[in-house]
């Protein structure tokens, strides 16, 4: 589904026990210097991360200050963000002029430690060719570095390289538990583009060798995935970056179904094996 840009007020775009991806939560908050946005998410995990801006947040009593290094736009430095455990009680307070801050979440029911990600824990993967036209940099946040500290939730920031190609392919699932083939993950994704008035569509084809629908994407469109096939694609002469959800029903790693169709394009794919590894 696609849920094209608007003004959220800071309610969440898909709150919890959303009808589509029940196992996702997303929000974005738009902050000036001084405000502040509190809030709490009972049965979900969640991640902050300012997408422009920089922020102090305080869980449960615990400050992580200084949060986000980011000026203009995603492109304009690397992600940082913290970890909230389930059902806590955040404020997160805008000490930049302005901030754009992300709120991700998945569906958990134990409660954890807080700890924030910066610098060297955010886990870089770069796969693809121009060749190829498959050619992205992941920016791992909640990625396999922090498995064994996180519940279900696993959040990235991906990035086209270079300008147009596709993302997500080779066409892959993951909407369905059934080990060690698949596990199911709701995914929910935020777009931006480079300039901002770019744009993009988003397939989803949900059987194999079956007509599908397409979705035009622009700067700031949410898509919710709940079943099939997912790859995107961003036009020529234009980059595109998209935020990442993706909260598992019974276990975090994630394990991709790839389309029959398409997958021995894998072996086409410089590095794709060490980004499919990745996503735990």
């Amino acid at each position: 589904m696609h849920i094209p840009p608007f003004d959220n007020q800071n309610k969440p775009i898909v709150d919890a026990g959303d009808a589509l991806v029940p196992l996702n939560y997303f929000n974005i908050v738009k902050l000036r210097k001084g405000e502040a946005f509190e809030y709490q998410v009972p049965g979900f995990e969640t991640c902050i991360v300012p997408a422009t801006g920089t922020v102090d947040v305080e869980i449960e009593g615990v400050h992580f200050n200084g949060l986000g290094n980011r000026g203009e736009d995603v492109w304009d430095g690397e992600p940082e963000g913290v970890y909230v455990p389930v059902g806590s009680k955040v404020t997160i307070v805008c000490t930049s002029d302005a901030t754009e801050t992300f709120i991700a979440g998945a569906k958990f029911d134990k409660v954890l430690e807080p700890f924030d990600v910066r610098g060297d824990g955010i886990d870089l993967v770069q796969y693809g060719s121009d060749d190829t036209k498959t050619h992205r940099k992941i920016k791992h946040i909640l990625g396999a570095r922090h498995h064994d500290k996180v519940g279900r939730l696993l959040v990235s920031e991906l990035f086209t390289v270079g300008q147009g190609g596709w993302s997500g392919f080779p066409s892959h699932k993951h909407d369905t538990d059934r080990l060690p083939d698949e596990t199911r993950h709701d995914e929910t994704y935020n777009f931006r583009f480079k300039p901002n008035y770019g744009s993009g569509v988003q397939m989803l084809q949900r059987e194999d060798n079956k007509p599908g629908d397409a979705y035009h994407i622009m700067d700031g469109s949410t898509i919710c995935l709940d079943k099939g096939y997912h790859p995107c694609a961003v036009l020529p002469g234009y980059e595109m970056y998209y935020f990442t959800i993706l909260g598992g029903l019974s276990q975090r790693s994630l394990v991709q179904y790839f389309q029959p169709t398409h997958a021995s394009q894998i072996e086409t794919i410089p590095g794709i094996k060490d980004m499919i590894a990745k996503f735990k």
